[in-house]
């Protein structure tokens, strides 16, 4: 087996326009592709983060909620390598996004701060100045 890298982030919104919005006009993902998927009812966005990475955004019907435990198994957050940390933050603030105060790492002793989408999934900045 020869993994070569993580090829994308799955994420189901529960308003997809809205969602549609942040990931795009907020953090900036581009657009790949947009398709509609009848048989669903649901949407499947395609978006590209810095050139290389990817996320599909999914709006499904009636789709369940998930149960907020930060400690709980499972994905615990998506993380998006950023070089200012201090103007993201700014500009998310100027979206209303609220973040939480930066953190730093003590194992890099790079900084960090966490905030959410608009389905209150745990999203994270973290610094990696070049």
């Amino acid at each position: 087996m020869n993994i070569k890298g993580i090829h994308h982030a799955a994420i189901i919104c529960s308003d997809y326009e809205k969602s549609k919005d942040f990931y795009m006009n907020v953090l900036g993902c581009k657009m790949l592709h947009e398709s509609y998927r009848e048989e669903r009812g649901s949407f499947k966005l395609d978006l590209e983060i810095g050139g290389k990475d990817r996320i599909e955004l999914f709006s499904f019907q009636n789709a369940p909620e998930r149960p907020n435990y930060p400690e709980a198994r499972g994905l615990r957050h998506l993380a998006f390598e950023v070089e200012n940390l201090q103007t993201c933050i700014k500009h998310l603030n100027k979206y209303g996004v609220q973040t939480e105060p930066v953190r730093i790492d003590k194992i890099t002793n790079k900084r960090f701060t966490f905030f959410k989408d608009p389905d209150g999934l745990p999203l994270e900045l973290y610094e990696e100045v070049l």
